[in-house]
């Protein structure tokens, strides 16, 4: 098997053969014990776009299925698409947890409130309120997978916080991907055409915690 880079000529793609692409889900899978996603193959240098697999050979799933790769080929269902979920929801548990511990130490339980509904339709909710000297601020805790993904999720939150009602009080959108660096993130919000409205921010996890000491917290009285 030949494996190759992406690459153009003459401004045109070369056209990638099957045993280019074996050659690179086998060196990717070399390298992560697994086979990669539609998202991983965008972003991987020995294997070609996700929409040209796409074109030349029906998409992912049909190509694995050529391939004979592994015995699941399409990972959006079955025993993959269980095992993700269960890695996702326990990640998310863990890193709602380390966010509650840091927030109740910083400002105390009594001013830390979880899943704070802005409304009585229990939909429009941040994952923490916390009362503080100024008010108050809303959190929202997420985990994009890379780049591409931290920029859909922004759009996303960006929307569900566009309404009057849920831009009362500063929100932070905490990204906690520890591999995402400050710097990709204000790159992010520099070249963003869509601009954060005032009093929204988008934070990692070092950024977060001198925010909140920033912040001045409440007394519980005796």
């Amino acid at each position: 098997m030949t494996l190759r880079q992406q690459k153009k000529s003459g401004g045109r793609e070369i056209p990638w053969s099957i045993e280019n692409l074996a050659a690179g889900l086998a060196h990717f899978y070399k390298e992560h014990e697994r086979y990669p996603t539609a998202t991983e193959v965008d972003s991987y240098v020995y294997l070609p776009s996700a929409r040209s697999i796409e074109r030349r050979f029906g998409g992912l799933v049909a190509l694995r299925t050529q391939l004979k790769l592994g015995t699941e080929y399409d990972f959006r269902a079955g025993t993959h698409s269980s095992k993700r979920a269960h890695t996702i929801n326990v990640r998310a548990h863990t890193i709602e947890k380390k966010v509650y511990d840091f927030l109740c130490t910083s400002f105390g339980k009594e001013f830390v409130h979880r899943e704070y509904f802005f409304s009585d339709d229990h939909r429009t909710r941040a994952d923490f309120f916390i009362y503080d000297k100024r008010g108050g601020f809303c959190v929202d805790v997420f985990y994009p997978s890379d780049r591409r993904n931290l920029t859909g999720c922004l759009n996303s939150k960006q929307t569900k916080y566009a309404t009057e009602i849920m831009r009362q009080y500063p929100v932070i959108f905490l990204q906690m991907n520890e591999g995402i660096t400050d710097e990709v993130l204000e790159q992010l919000i520099q070249n963003k055409d869509k601009v954060l409205p005032k009093g929204q921010h988008l934070m990692g996890w070092k950024i977060f915690e001198s925010f909140c000491r920033s912040r001045t917290p409440l007394v519980v009285l005796n």
